[in-house]
């Protein structure tokens, strides 16, 4: 004889559960913080100046293996939906990335883009109707103060197409973000074969713009290669996994605020491993960087997050049909 109520016990006896908002967060926070190894990676183990070329070896054959496990290629509408955030999270980002990287003096590329999650509460208020509050904003100006202090260095003036591209890399990033939690999924599609979608349509852009650019590949040795490898794999297929699946669980604006652990993680790998040093002001920088990262998980939980409303059978509408404001007014009002 079965007991239903067992279950809920064991549960709560076990402690959170994965798919818990705590898991999810913990979860979605390795992607950054993977990413905050790429510097160090592409510096110690990859050929130099091929910038281009190491966005396409993140990217495509990463996109290749998703595909291949979730063996699901769009359908209907998501042949273009797939391409613009694929462009717009990777193809255009990474390009714009590191041109602002190699341009900018040292930092600065990182401190633009430690503003995203103000780019990001902008969009969410217009796409996903979540209102910005002051305490996103000021939480999002202390993420990127953190940032400055740990990654600024006074040297060099700035460069204003380095500064554009940095710009731009930062609100390509914070659009594909908020498109991606604004469309979803297709129904039956896990975050596997959306994120597949999106790396090999974004390295298929990077390709052509890399063999013009760069020109032919370069010769890899075995450092070279074992660079590429953890990029592709651990850096983009598995990062970029857990992050588009956190955006399918979270707010927007909780996952951008994930963003500065990576500077932060690239800021300890120098110091452990590449023999950079840390002074005070680069402390109290990733202290307070890292403060906002958790203040802003702690924000409201948007509508979607509870279980939708039944609407009465007098309240139903013709799929697709525009509601008046007296309709959409009524329709936040508590029950």
């Amino acid at each position: 004889m079965t007991r239903p109520a067992a279950t809920p016990a064991i549960s709560a006896a076990a402690g959170p559960a994965v798919g818990s908002p705590a898991a999810t967060i913990a979860l979605t926070a390795l992607a950054p913080i993977s990413w905050g190894s790429t510097y160090a990676v592409t510096t110690e183990f990859l050929p130099a100046d091929r910038p281009l070329f190491t966005g396409l070896m993140r990217a495509l054959p990463a996109g290749l293996v998703l595909l291949a496990l979730a063996r699901r290629l769009p359908t209907g509408v998501w042949w273009w939906k797939a391409a613009v955030l694929g462009a717009l999270n990777i193809g255009a980002f990474f390009p714009l990335l590191f041109l602002s990287a190699y341009r900018l003096p040292g930092g600065m590329a990182a401190v633009v883009g430690s503003v995203g999650p103000l780019f990001v509460a902008g969009l969410a208020a217009t796409l996903l109707s979540e209102r910005p509050t002051l305490r996103t904003l000021l939480t999002g100006i202390a993420a990127a103060l953190g940032v400055s202090l740990v990654v600024l260095q006074a040297a060099g003036a700035l460069d204003p197409v380095g500064l554009l591209a940095a710009l731009a890399s930062t609100a390509s990033m914070s659009t594909g973000t908020v498109l991606t939690k604004r469309w979803g999924r297709p129904e039956g599609v896990g975050p596997l074969a959306l994120t597949g979608w999106q790396l090999t349509a974004g390295g298929l852009l990077i390709a052509p713009v890399a063999l013009f650019v760069e020109g032919a590949p370069p010769a890899l040795d075995g450092r070279a290669v074992g660079g590429y490898l953890y990029l592709a794999l651990a850096n983009t297929a598995v990062a970029y996994w857990l992050w588009f699946r956190g955006i399918g669980r979270l707010t927007a604006t909780q996952v951008t605020f994930l963003g500065p652990l990576s500077p932060l993680t690239a800021a300890v790998i120098g110091w452990a491993a590449l023999g950079q040093s840390l002074g005070p002001v680069q402390l109290a920088g990733m202290a307070l960087a890292f403060g906002a990262t958790v203040f802003g998980q702690l924000g409201p939980r948007t509508r979607a997050s509870h279980p939708p409303r039944l609407t009465p059978p007098s309240a139903t509408r013709v799929p697709g049909a525009r509601r008046s404001g007296d309709e959409a007014i009524a329709s936040r009002r508590p029950a």
